[in-house]
């Protein structure tokens, strides 16, 4: 399996020992939209996202998809219920064609036992995740609408921002029920919001991908 050592969890590990590691890695792909695992199933898989794009989901009462989480490139899902030995508490779903490292729950127990310093890493990654989770329900229960859609543009820039002559791109195709599905909203204010944004020169779209123009002011809302 190519390329290893470009994923953050195995950066400490030398070339014997990544090709010792190789043995216990399984590859798969799936398509835009498909289901990686559903909610209550088996925790039977740890996953790491090698390209494409991964939402965290779960249904509510009255049947809406809330996306809890965004797995881009080199992070890890699925973690907390391998270890833990308990079903997935969440659905895990491909945004676009999405190419995964998956590791056996008995294979992964092997690995942190041969390489302690793994255990490390993904509890670093899994504190990480748990921080950004808390941070989110919490401006979902305090934060108006703006001020949550702000600091998930910043969010997401953080994670798969690029440069660009025109501002920060943010890499990932978002539609506006996303948007309104990441911050508990619904699309119509997600929209408005949107509009509002643009007129202010905070953002503008590109191609179906969102370009942060002015940071300093979607900080300012979202603080």
């Amino acid at each position: 399996m190519k390329n290893l050592h470009k994923i953050s969890l195995f950066k400490n590990l030398s070339d014997e020992e990544l090709k010792e590691l190789g043995a216990y890695l399984a590859a798969a792909s799936y398509k835009k939209k498909e289901t990686i695992f559903s909610e209550g199933e088996p925790p039977d898989w740890f996953y790491i996202v090698s390209s494409g794009k991964v939402k965290i989901t779960k249904i509510s009462h009255e049947g809406k998809e809330i996306i809890l989480e965004v797995i881009s490139p080199s992070d890890i899902f699925g973690g907390v219920a391998v270890l833990k030995n308990f079903p997935y508490p969440a659905n895990a779903v491909a945004m676009e064609d999405t190419e995964v490292i998956k590791i056996s729950r008995k294979n992964l127990m092997r690995l942190v036992d041969r390489f302690p310093n793994l255990m490390y890493c993904i509890a670093l990654q899994l504190g990480d995740r748990m921080k950004s989770s808390y941070d989110s329900l919490k401006n979902i229960a305090l934060e108006r609408v703006e001020a949550r859609i702000a600091a998930l543009l910043l969010k997401l820039a953080g994670k798969v921002g690029v440069e660009t002559k025109d501002g920060l791109l943010i890499d990932m195709r978002l539609t506006k029920q996303d948007v309104a599905d990441m911050v508990g909203t619904t699309v119509e204010t997600s929209i408005r919001t949107f509009s509002k944004f643009k007129k202010e020169g905070l953002v503008v779209d590109a191609d179906g991908k969102i370009i942060i123009k002015d940071r300093k002011g979607l900080a300012a809302l979202s603080s």
